[in-house]
């Protein structure tokens, strides 16, 4: 049976509802997903600076793939855009360049404001999302508690957007009382429980060093992120990042849910591509591969050393092995409607084999009979094995991912700065207190593949 619906289509985060049986249809659910909106804020004060622009662009383009009924904002928007992000020559210009309408929000929209002091206490979901050198996280924005003000670490805004979005998500699909008004977040250099992120931290350093070479295998979902987040970093215009993009794949309408450098009318591009187009517009080099990534694969000598992982498959991680490079980060994360918050992050090589961390499982995947797969077979739409081929489809949340990504990023940058590597984090983002972090057995002190110091000339390499 040939179909018209297309199995790429469907909103990879809607798909929650459907796997869940909260919606008994696809229609049901985007007409749910229409209901969810979202409102930021910045006051002038933060407007003006980098790494606030950096955390408001980040809430904006992440919650503009999740909230369908759309993402106002609102502050000193006609400020200059100084983040050295490509999205026009105003913070307003970048806003709706990313989907976000400059607008006040409604009495009833939940709130999300970028830093600033406490505010008075409202009614319904009110967070700030705040940050302070390599740390970042949420407050209820009530709360008495203030950050400190070291200067952050681009990633650290990042990390603040990514979780202040997941925070309003829960809220929306209300998952419990207690969300709006806790204080969640971590520190990118000392992600143990045992650090409290949100006072100052002596042990972190101020950012010095890039890495000046990089491998992105997989660009999708979290390959898009990694990108993002190296694009908020100090690199200045001077084209001293060297990319080698590695992919097979063409945007499709799910990646736009989400992939974070991903638009409608990227749709049926080839990845490598658009992103290409993104990096010559932020000033980074780019060297394309459109092959698969697999067990015959080498890396040459003179190609970058650091891989950065984004694959969601088993074979491709086991491939990496042989492949060559010095100094793998990668993430991996949850799948399903009860876990796509989860996520594991490793850095190899570690003490085990990468088989022994990725054992292929045999699948065992059945259709379930939840009503809205039923009743694609039911009008037509789709014939049992289309329903398979969609109900095996992963969940998936740009917030997520990028959250994952200041951890994958942060791994890297702080083996440059000669701190603690991991060999695996783990947490979940309905929970981020309850985080597993192991420490690594190797220190990768000799790995050295080249980076900009930041503290020497613009363009100087250490090599």
């Amino acid at each position: 049976m040939t179909s018209s619906y297309e199995i790429d289509g469907l909103n990879r985060l809607m798909k929650q509802l459907l796997d869940s049986r909260v919606a008994s249809s696809a229609e049901e659910a985007e007409a749910i997903f229409r209901t969810y909106r979202l409102h930021v804020s910045i006051d002038e004060a933060e407007a003006t600076d980098s790494d606030h622009q950096i955390a408001l662009l980040t809430t904006v383009n992440l919650a503009c793939r999740a909230f369908l009924g759309g993402v106002s904002v609102s502050g000193a928007l006609e400020a200059p855009l100084v983040a050295p992000l490509p999205l026009g020559s105003t913070l307003k210009a970048a806003v709706q360049a990313l989907g976000g309408a400059v607008e006040d929000a409604t009495a009833s929209t939940p709130v999300i404001y970028i830093g600033g002091a406490p505010r008075a206490r409202e009614s319904g979901f009110r967070v700030r999302a705040v940050f302070s050198g390599w740390r970042g996280g949420i407050l209820a924005a009530h709360s008495p508690v203030q950050i400190d003000r070291v200067k952050p670490m681009p990633l650290s805004a990042v990390l603040a957007g990514a979780l202040a979005v997941n925070e309003a998500f829960l809220y929306v699909q209300q998952a419990g009382s207690a969300i709006g008004k806790r204080k969640i977040g971590l520190s990118l250099w000392n992600p143990s429980t045992a650090h409290d992120w949100s006072v100052p931290d002596p042990e972190e350093p101020e950012l010095r060093f890039l890495p000046s070479n990089l491998w992105l295998l997989g660009l999708g979902h979290l390959g898009q992120a990694y990108l993002w987040g190296l694009s908020t970093l100090p690199y200045g215009d001077e084209r001293v990042l060297n990319l080698v993009l590695q992919d097979t794949d063409e945007v499709t309408k799910s990646s736009v849910s989400t992939s974070i450098l991903s638009t409608e009318s990227h749709i049926g591009s080839d990845k490598t591509r658009v992103l290409s187009a993104w990096c010559t517009d932020r000033g980074f080099r780019t060297r394309l591969i459109e092959r698969e990534f697999d067990g015959t694969f080498r890396r040459q000598r003179s190609e970058p050393a650091i891989a950065l992982c984004g694959f969601d498959n088993p074979e491709g991680r086991v491939a990496m092995e042989t492949a060559g490079f010095i100094y793998i980060v990668e993430a991996g994360l949850g799948q399903g409607h009860q876990d796509f918050r989860t996520m594991q992050i490793h850095t190899l090589p570690s003490s085990r084999p990468f088989s022994e961390i990725w054992r292929p499982v045999a699948s065992s995947h059945e259709v379930q009979p939840a009503p809205a797969y039923q009743k694609m077979i039911d009008d037509g739409i789709l014939d049992q094995c289309g329903v398979t081929q969609l109900s095996g489809k992963a969940v998936g949340a740009p917030f997520v991912g990028c959250t994952a990504a200041c951890l994958v990023l942060a791994e890297v940058l702080r083996q440059l700065h000669g701190g603690p590597v991991h060999d695996l984090i783990s947490l979940d983002l309905t929970d981020v207190e309850h985080r597993h972090v192991v420490g690594h057995p190797n220190n990768f002190y000799s790995v050295n593949p080249g980076c900009l110091d930041l503290g020497a000339h613009a363009s100087g390499l250490r090599v």
